[in-house]
């Protein structure tokens, strides 16, 4: 059975796109640009299209060419392109190990909140 290409990991800046995009689902670089001026007021529209032609020709983005404006949605879904990173980041950082990242991420600093939610977590996968 022939193996699946690896789909393309995105740079810092297509990640945030895509952080932007996801909730919007499926938006015109307009719609994408709107959304990100209300963090990022210095970003121009002309660097946010430009940005997401990269992208499609990348693979992550598909786009719909039906209309004027192009419409674009992002290739895979958040839980699964986090999935992937998350998986290659094991690797590559913590030699395969789970552990040694979730022992790493808790040694950074965690709130009380999120220490209890991830307590709650554990306890309802054990019942």
């Amino acid at each position: 059975m022939p193996t699946l290409p690896a789909p393309p990991k995105p740079t810092a800046a297509e990640l945030g796109l895509l952080q932007t995009l996801w909730p919007l689902g499926a938006a015109t670089a307009k719609q994408v640009h709107q959304a990100i001026l209300k963090e990022r007021p210095e970003v121009t529209y002309a660097t946010v299209l430009r940005l997401m032609q990269i992208m499609h020709t990348k693979g992550l983005l598909i786009r719909d060419e039906r209309e004027r404006s192009h419409v674009y949605a992002p290739a895979q879904a958040q839980d699964s392109l986090q999935t992937n990173l998350l998986k290659d980041l094991i690797q590559k950082a913590f030699s395969g190990s789970a552990k040694a990242l979730v022992m790493a991420a808790l040694r950074s600093g965690i709130s009380k909140k999120e220490r209890q939610e991830i307590e709650n977590m554990l306890k309802e996968e054990d019942q």
